[in-house]
């Protein structure tokens, strides 16, 4: 059975997604599976996702000794990997949106960004090899691996993706997907957090397109698994996922009126978290539907359930985030200060931007722990099949 692997977006956050490939890595090798061998012949990635899904790929020949680098390289983190944090690039950019809000009419250029991210193109460099993935694909240790990012130029959602076998590019309303050699321009685009880094040029059916994180208008984040012939997936979110009322996270806040960083912060989870909670609710939803269907005319049909596991923080990140902004380097520090982010309102937006190891340290204990306490689901999920779902591998049902 072709088992795809979701890997979503959150900045910093996503260093638990790391916790969790390294406890999936231990149920996997207790069990008998060679750790070598990779459970996930399709990998898709979106935002701080793609990069551990490009990680991955690349170490698709040595799944074990893959999760190993990405778990030392997140638990040794800093901001300073990723951005610019000296006071002459990052107070400069703060000054030069400081100074266009206030001044535009002097400010002959106008700010790209928040924070300046050339340090992150080298941290990639060490992480990734797209050549190793390329062979790995060859080698048919690897299907396909998908990074999604969002055009700016023409609001389209797209999905790059590069496969072992040909793939016929698919398109929905406001997304759609292109063939093409992947490499790390893909994943700076997917990385772009509004505001806070650079949009990237990518081409796109024959112009170039600037393209800032996947997960803006990421409204079916479980679709590219499936088309790139998944048929069961396991996703792995960076956030807690709430069911029904729950109260607020920071006593009295409701009653206060919000900071700029509360209110970037709400964005951003809006932003990473709800598609992904609402997929998982549609897919459910539609295998319980399909489960209603006689075997004979789903056979006889593209509709097929879709194997699904999800695996998201049992509590919230940004709780966690509290009192660990004074991690980050001053000037960083002093640039959140001005929004607000450094009280307990705004640690939702501290906990995209913390990439210290205090924090990505924490998160990665607390996936191995999520992960590990749902022992028997994972193993479940694991298990051999007998046969393929009713209706065997065809093409990817309309829905998705």
């Amino acid at each position: 059975m072709t088992t795809g692997l979701i890997l979503m977006g959150g900045g910093a956050r996503a260093a638990y997604q790391v916790g969790v490939l390294d406890a999936l890595r231990e149920i996997l090798v207790a069990d008998g599976h060679p750790a070598a061998a990779n459970p996930f012949d399709v990998i898709c990635g979106t935002s701080a996702g793609a990069i551990n899904a490009a990680a991955l790929a690349s170490h698709a020949a040595d799944f074990g000794h893959g999760v190993d680098r990405i778990v030392k390289t997140w638990s040794a983190l800093r901001a300073s990997d990723i951005y610019r944090t000296d006071l002459r690039r990052a107070g400069g950019n703060a000054l030069h949106w400081i100074a266009s809000l206030t001044m535009g009419w002097l400010v002959r250029t106008q700010p790209r960004s928040l924070f300046d991210n050339t340090p992150l193109v080298e941290l990639l460099q060490q992480m990734i090899d797209f050549e190793r993935f390329r062979d790995a694909l060859d080698a048919g240790k690897l299907r396909a691996l998908a990074i999604t990012a969002s055009s700016y130029t023409s609001g389209h959602h797209v999905t790059y993706y590069q496969s072992r076998m040909p793939v016929p590019p698919w398109s929905r309303i406001q997304r759609l997907a292109c063939e093409t050699e992947l490499d790390i321009d893909h994943l700076l685009a997917s990385v772009a957090i509004p505001f806070v880094f650079p949009a990237v040029s990518l081409a796109l059916n024959g112009r170039h397109e600037y393209f800032g994180d996947g997960s803006i208008r990421q409204v079916a984040p479980i679709s590219p698994a499936i088309h790139l012939g998944a048929e069961r997936v396991l996703i792995i979110g960076a956030g807690h996922i709430e069911h029904g009322m729950s109260p607020p996270a920071h006593t009295g806040s409701q009653y206060v009126y919000p900071s700029l960083a509360q209110i970037a912060g709400h964005a951003l989870s809006s932003i990473f978290l709800d598609g992904l909670a609402n997929d998982i609710e549609r897919l459910s939803r539609i295998n319980r539907t399909l489960g209603l269907v006689p075997d004979q005319q789903r056979g006889d049909s593209l509709l097929r359930p879709i194997g699904l596991l999800a695996i998201v923080p049992s509590q919230r990140l940004d709780t966690l985030a509290i009192g660990r902004a004074k991690a980050l380097p001053r000037t960083v520090r002093t640039i959140l200060r001005m929004t607000g982010a450094t009280d307990r309102r705004g640690a939702a937006l501290v906990s995209y931007l913390l990439f210290e190891s205090v924090y990505t340290q924490e998160l990665i204990a607390l996936g191995r722990s999520d992960t590990l306490a749902r022992r028997d689901e994972v193993q479940a999920f694991f298990a051999p099949e007998v046969s393929a779902p009713p209706g065997g591998p065809a093409s990817p049902p309309p829905y998705v």
